[in-house]
């Protein structure tokens, strides 16, 4: 399994719209130099887990591997993501579990409180940031 850290700025646009591009190039950078590595003559599956609050679209990141793996020994290679939820820790009242969503008809969207469901306070994320490379199958 590989943690991909991909801390940077989101407040250029440009990243935002680059987002799961990059990330998903790093994925597949890091999938080919292990098949290089074991002298992989063809990648057959890719699994990934992506958590809910990674900022990452499942949709994009797909449209990107199909993009990036275009005339490498992963051309043809299944993608499979499983989705991780988000999951906060409140260090005040020891509440665990997952992030509350709040459906406002004014932002026509629902989006995540990151605060205590039990007492309001202030919580540590400790799930659904990441990105893994859970595991790959190859033909070697």
């Amino acid at each position: 399994m590989r943690l991909l850290n991909y801390d940077f700025c989101y407040s250029n646009v440009g990243l935002l719209v680059m987002h799961e591009f990059f990330v998903t190039s790093q994925i597949v950078m890091a999938v080919l130099e292990e098949a290089e590595k074991r002298g992989a003559k063809k990648v057959l599956e890719v699994y990934l887990v992506i958590g809910s609050l990674s900022l990452l679209e499942i949709e994009q990141v797909r449209f990107s591997y199909k993009v990036l793996v275009k005339d490498t020994v992963m051309k043809g290679s299944r993608l499979f993501i499983k989705r991780k939820k988000g999951k906060i820790k409140c260090d005040k009242c020891g509440y665990e579990g997952e992030i509350k969503f709040k459906n406002d008809p004014i932002y026509h969207v629902s989006f995540p409180t990151i605060a205590c469901a039990e007492c309001g306070s202030s919580v540590r994320i400790i799930e659904g940031r990441e990105c893994l490379i859970e595991s790959v199958k190859l033909v070697i």
